[in-house]
């Protein structure tokens, strides 16, 4: 959420957060020309993604330390993303295993396919939150971005939507 309420501060592109994810079919991936998506489901659909935009869009891997990814994910190893894992991609995976255990490999298993999805691409950018705001910054000359970089940066001291 902080990625893209910065973004928001970019006039020549618009920004949004999970604004496809609901879709199915062409849809999910319409998104418009001169846009910022931050949408952690798009990892489950890198084929697709491939198909439509191949090497022409900029894609931004945003991530932090795994560790702390893993227990964030692992307070919410009952709904969302993590329950999706669990149920549906290890099948009910025994009930015994920690939370933290399932975010973990939930974690390796997404960072591995968005390295693989990324091998081949010319425009890319590993984005860390530990150095979000000199990131921003890159990211900002990278894309040509035109607005108010300073009212972006400023984004970056409130924290949206945090488990940890």
């Amino acid at each position: 959420m902080t990625f893209i309420k910065a973004c928001q501060h970019i006039n020549n592109y618009s920004a949004l957060h999970e604004s496809r994810a609901h879709l199915i079919g062409e849809q999910r991936l319409a998104y418009p020309d001169q846009h910022i998506e931050a949408d952690n489901r798009l990892c489950w659909i890198l084929g697709r993604l491939q198909e439509q935009y191949g090497d022409d869009a900029f894609y931004v891997h945003l991530h932090r330390d795994p560790a702390q990814t893993a227990t964030s994910f692992s307070r919410r190893d009952h709904f969302g993303i993590m329950k999706a894992y669990r149920e549906g991609i290890l099948l009910g995976a025994q009930e015994d295993l920690a939370a933290q255990a399932i975010a973990e490999d939930y974690i390796a298993t997404i960072e591995s396919n968005i390295k693989l999805f990324l091998k081949d691409k010319s425009h890319t950018m590993d984005f860390r939150l530990e150095n979000a705001k000199n990131d921003f910054i890159q990211l900002w000359t990278a894309i040509n971005a035109e607005g108010d970089l300073d009212s972006a940066l400023k984004e970056w001291d409130t924290c949206y939507n945090a488990s940890s």
